[in-house]
């Protein structure tokens, strides 16, 4: 039966979806969010999420492609949804 659905797009309805618990989110609540280092410097926005096992990573295109790992405390220091900027201290080279 499986096999009628082979390319298929599956989906679930937002609102069924479980609530999010506090420091949780769904990666398309981040998906386009401006990404700003905690020296006020704009790095660019989230274009996609990469899942790599020991966290997730955010991919944040700007002037450059940065990466930047999702790790509470360390480096994401905020997520603020109401006004879409997540708040990171990361360097990269």
């Amino acid at each position: 039966d499986a096999a009628a659905y082979v390319g298929d797009v599956v989906g679930v309805a937002r609102e069924s979806l479980p609530a999010t618990g506090h420091g949780e989110y769904y990666w398309a609540d981040l998906e386009g969010l401006q990404v700003v280092h905690v020296d006020d410097r704009t790095l660019g926005k989230v274009a996609y999420l990469l899942a790599t096992g020991a966290n997730d990573v955010l991919v944040v295109q700007g002037n450059q492609e940065i990466l930047i790992p999702f790790v509470w405390e360390a480096v994401i220091k905020d997520v603020d949804l109401t006004n879409g900027v997540i708040r990171v201290d990361w360097e990269w080279d």
